[in-house]
């Protein structure tokens, strides 16, 4: 095992999700402080014509991008337009941390130890579970934001992002539970001879 590009990687992956964690405060701050028109694209009238559309009072539409702009957005529109990014910029946070984490543990105890197996395991959940509901933290945000613009004609919920993850997540777990019986495994036959 490499343990200097182990050890570089861990402090990367650290560094990132600090970035990715002040990222998010700071980004959080300056929006809601920020007193500009809110913006939010939708494809559900992508292909319509807006002129009956009922808009919400200073509601801007236009149907080329199906893009609705709200030139003074209440406090909630503001915060669920910021919740269709900082969930995601959250996510990788966390995720980058325990990466770190992970990695901190394979550079102290080795990678096939109980508490790399449990990290890793950790990991996984985090992942497999995470990005759905961020996903779906993420689209709601953007389904109310459409809703308080176009009061009749917002769609539902619905989830974004990158699914994919979940499997990778899954994957991420299996591998986790795998190393543990490998390290049961290990303790065992250590213990017999």
């Amino acid at each position: 095992m490499d343990t200097r590009l182990t050890r570089t990687l861990a402090s990367a992956t650290f560094v990132l999700a600090v970035l990715g964690g002040l990222a998010f405060v700071g980004t959080a701050v300056t929006h809601l402080l920020d007193d500009g028109a809110v913006c939010v694209r939708t494809g559900f009238w992508a292909n319509a014509s807006l002129d009956g559309l009922p808009l919400g009072g200073g509601v801007e539409a236009s149907s080329s991008t199906a893009r609705l702009c709200q030139a003074a957005p209440s406090a909630g529109q503001r915060a669920a337009d910021l919740g269709a990014g900082l969930p995601w910029l959250l996510f990788g946070s966390l995720a980058l941390l325990l990466f770190s984490r992970l990695l901190k543990a394979v550079l102290l105890l080795g990678p096939f130890t109980d508490a790399a197996a449990r990290r890793l395991r950790v990991l996984g959940w985090f992942v497999a579970l995470g990005t759905p509901l961020t996903g779906l933290v993420a689209g709601w945000s953007q389904s109310w934001l459409v809703g308080s613009m176009a009061p009749l004609a917002g769609s539902g919920p619905t989830v974004s992002g990158p699914l994919g993850l979940v499997l990778a997540g899954l994957a991420a777990v299996v591998m986790g539970s795998i190393m543990r019986e490998g390290v049961r495994m290990r303790e065992d036959l250590e213990g017999t001879i």
